[in-house]
């Protein structure tokens, strides 16, 4: 059996390691390698997992709404695209709320892309 690569992403300017297994979207799927699950569409509620589409900050990684420790914590996410406005240099993103404070300065867009990942955290980094 073939190892599951595992991810590196942003929770308040820490890095945690996480893995995916399953996802809602059939392309993804795919090209990820990894389980596709039509149910997990269904799921509400979720806290959000966000990527970077397009220009990024060198360094950019996936940033989570939560891990494991806080209250609303759920290995299933709500995958969330950004994208940086035409003429806004792209700083690095290392937690959800500089993704709030952008969007109110009128610098980044936030689209629900409408699919659920199964992504559980499996370490907390460093200062988290």
């Amino acid at each position: 059996m073939k190892a599951q690569p595992v991810y590196k992403g942003f929770y308040d300017h820490h890095i945690d390691t996480y893995l995916i297994t399953d996802v809602s979207s059939k392309s993804q799927a795919k090209a990820m390698h990894i389980n596709y699950s039509a149910e997990l569409k269904g799921v509400k509620g979720l806290p959000e997992q966000y990527f970077v589409r397009g220009r990024a900050a060198k360094g950019q990684l996936t940033v989570f709404g939560s891990q494991p420790g806080e209250a609303d914590y759920n290995p299933l996410w709500k995958e969330v695209w950004l994208t940086w406005k035409k003429g806004v240099k792209p700083v690095l993103i290392g937690q959800d709320d500089q993704i709030d404070s952008l969007e109110k300065k009128g610098k980044l867009t936030e689209e629900d892309a409408h699919i659920v990942l199964n992504a559980p955290i499996l370490r907390v980094g460093k200062g988290g």
